[in-house]
């Protein structure tokens, strides 16, 4: 009677169970806490904690064991302190105290010490829950977990063997939060799991169970969020690697542009019977390498200068063939085919630049004939195909319309999965040292793309890889640009014309100008546009042609020509820049009498843009 006595009074929940957890008694405090309706201590836990007949039956059996038990548990709305004792016969007192009231999505589980898979209080949360020891052993994977990461399967592991990419070890991670030295928190870590790559969140939290200290680890699958920011990653990247393409590539334009052009005129002075010329043409000769790789790295940033013209892909394979049949070994077999024809899906004409389109080809059958070693087939394929609406893959979306399609089959060793976002790259190969540049497929990317195509690959490891290529079909409306005659060839005379020279490169204005001026003209120089203002100032001098780069430091050639052609309008225009002719906006672009010349240039290819000018 004393211990009803001393229940009835505590300030504290006191209920006394029989074996089966059927209430037989509860205090005031219960009544007040848990409401007087609850026929069994399971009914009045409710959904309090997680899985609280296995919390009970815990405590239960412990008590059965020592005569009594303790344990602290997390609750929904703080956490629950039950102490069990046993009566006579088959009945348990028991009391429950509050304390604390931090509620989290945490605090609702209970971490239990089981052989890993076997947490029963974990078992049946919605959530993916892992448990750790201070050393890093799973204790507890939960059904959630286990769907997570292996297919529900148990597995005994550490946590740095399910986990990686912390940018440290993930076991120092883990250590910290058991040991108190770091709070926890989330992270995304990817998971090393067979299969496909896969990311999750780990929020990670210490705990401590009956004195032994552990880690909770709550699980996200984070793969497509991940996946997302790869790609806006990857398309940044491409972006930014374009542009610093580009501006090497001006850059080398430029040294390129005076070392063969100060290589061309030591070879003015040297025959081939003189013992410097092998040596001067093989400056030459890798100077002209070097010129043809910027111009893989302009291509690939969209900034190469293209002749579109109106083309019919099936002349253009045509062509091509022979030269393409000579590029495939004995054991690869070529074949074209012409999907469509004759079935009221003629092939129409696209607009490009026929040279580079004959690149991206070659390029391509090149590739998927090195990713054959032991034989196989390429098959080129055209199509027409008409997009009803959007085609959306890869970041890319192909507007709706009619396009003329192009696929380069073959049946090789294929791309890895990891690969595949690389491979428009610059300089990215998996061949090995000497056998590739690593700029074919990005030289490829960028023709197209400059172009106003779309270029997709789709592959399959040890079966084959397909180059898929959109172009817009032509209208028959675009403007053909005529090809401009060859200039004539005569050596130009002494005082045949006088020319102002502008760049800001030093080494490049002393070979232009030693250039013009052996060739028998007047030259004029200037290191920038507000040189060859003030050059013109004077309103005795007579100019025949400026010639003129196009990015300087201050004003730019086009707007400083411009200014120069107000008072001086029939003066020639030769432009010349390590860019691509559309550096030139559209409207700078339609100065009068204007043409352009790409660096690098020859000694020969600068005099005869100039007397073409002239003449």
């Amino acid at each position: 009677m004393r211990a009803f006595s001393l229940m009835a009074d505590d300030a504290a929940p006191c209920f006394m169970t029989d074996a089966e957890g059927r209430l037989l008694f509860r205090n005031a405090a219960a009544e007040t806490a848990f409401g007087p309706d609850a026929h069994s201590l399971l009914a009045v836990l409710g959904n309090r904690v997680v899985d609280p007949s296995a919390l009970l039956f815990r405590l239960q059996k412990r008590a059965d064991a020592e005569g009594a038990a303790r344990h602290d548990s997390a609750a929904r709305d703080g956490a629950l302190r039950f102490s069990v004792h046993r009566a006579g016969g088959e009945h348990y007192f028991w009391r429950i105290d509050r304390f604390g009231d931090a509620p989290t999505i945490l605090n609702l589980v209970e971490p239990v010490e089981r052989p890993p898979g076997r947490g029963t209080d974990l078992e049946d949360v919605p959530v993916a829950l892992m448990v750790f020891g201070p050393d890093g052993v799973l204790r507890v994977a939960n059904r959630a977990a286990r769907d997570l990461m292996w297919q529900g399967e148990l597995r005994a592991a550490m946590f740095h063997d399910i986990f990686e990419g912390l940018g440290r070890p993930v076991s120092d991670w883990l250590a910290d939060v058991v040991a108190g030295r770091h709070p926890g928190g989330s992270e995304v870590l990817r998971a090393r799991r067979v299969g496909e790559e896969a990311f999750l969140e780990v929020t990670l939290r210490r705990y401590v169970d009956g004195g032994r200290m552990g880690a909770l680890a709550v699980l996200n699958d984070a793969t497509r969020l991940k996946k997302l920011e790869a790609q806006f990653n990857q398309s940044q990247k491409m972006q930014a690697i374009g542009q610093l393409a580009g501006g090497i590539a001006h850059d080398f334009n430029n040294l390129l542009t005076a070392i063969s052009g100060h290589c061309d005129l030591l070879l003015l002075r040297h025959g081939k019977e003189d013992p410097e010329f092998a040596d001067l043409e093989q400056i030459r000769q890798n100077a002209n390498r070097a010129a043809a790789l910027v111009g893989q790295l302009l291509a690939f940033s969209r900034k190469q200068t293209l002749k579109p013209e109106r083309l019919d892909l099936q002349d253009v394979l045509a062509d091509l063939t022979h030269l393409l049949n000579r590029l495939v070994v004995e054991r690869v077999g070529l074949t074209l085919a012409h999907r469509g024809q004759g079935l009221g899906k003629d092939l129409r004409e696209i607009r490009a630049d026929k040279r580079q389109l004959e690149q991206v080809l070659i390029n391509l059958v090149v590739n998927a004939r090195d990713a054959m070693p032991n034989g196989g087939s390429i098959r080129i394929e055209t199509e027409p195909v008409t997009l009803a609406e959007p085609l959306k893959r890869d970041r890319a979306s192909v507007p709706a319309g009619d396009y003329s399609v192009i696929r380069v089959i073959d049946t090789g060793i294929g791309i890895p999965p990891e690969q595949i976002q690389h491979i428009f790259e610059p300089f990215f190969t998996t061949k090995r040292v000497g056998e590739g540049t690593g700029l074919g497929l990005s030289t490829a990317y960028g023709i197209v793309k400059q172009s106003g195509g779309f270029i997709f690959v789709d592959s399959v490891v040890g079966a084959g890889t397909t180059f898929t290529l959109y172009f817009p079909v032509s209208d028959g409306g675009d403007l053909e640009i005529e090809a401009e005659p060859e200039p004539r060839r005569t050596a130009a005379r002494q005082g045949e014309g006088v020319i102002l020279l502008v760049e800001d490169e030093a080494p490049v204005r002393a070979f232009a100008g030693r250039a013009l001026r052996l060739r028998g003209y007047t030259v004029l120089e200037a290191a920038n546009a507000e040189e060859a203002l003030k050059v013109l100032e004077d309103p005795r001098l007579e100019v025949d042609v400026f010639v003129t780069d196009v990015v300087m430091p201050g004003m730019d050639g086009p707007s400083w020509v411009k200014l120069a052609l107000e008072r001086r309008p029939d003066v020639k225009v030769v432009f010349v820049s390590g860019y691509a002719e559309d550096a030139l906006s559209e409207d700078q672009a339609r100065i009068p009498n204007s043409v352009f010349l790409p660096k690098p240039f020859s000694l020969n290819e600068l005099t005869r843009t100039v007397q073409g000018q002239i003449h």
